[in-house]
């Protein structure tokens, strides 16, 4: 499993615009193939400043979604509203036994 996290700093004023366009878009990313889990997280004291955290089964399938018109549409509101480039982080869960 591919766990993916993306950081997000949004300019002062645009935070009721990317949640307008993220909770218009959420059901359709969480149905992607591939896409098993998908949050939005605030950071606790940049108030501008979001997290997506989402689950893919593989990398393949991420790759599928950041290819797709779904992410080139919703990228394309989103990414204009940035007060910084986003960071992104693709990951691999690791299971540590006791």
């Amino acid at each position: 499993m591919i766990v993916r996290i993306v950081k997000m700093q949004f300019q002062e004023g645009t935070v009721p615009q990317f949640l307008a366009v993220f909770h218009q878009s959420c059901a359709q990313i969480r149905h992607f193939p591939g896409c098993s889990h998908l949050r939005l997280l605030q950071h606790d004291t940049a108030p501008t400043t979001f997290f997506t955290y989402s689950h893919w089964a593989t990398a393949e399938d991420l790759e599928n979604y950041r290819h797709s018109d779904l992410f080139k549409g919703v990228w394309a509101k989103t990414k204009v509203l940035f007060a910084a480039p986003a960071e992104a982080w693709s990951t691999i869960e690791k299971h540590i036994e006791p």
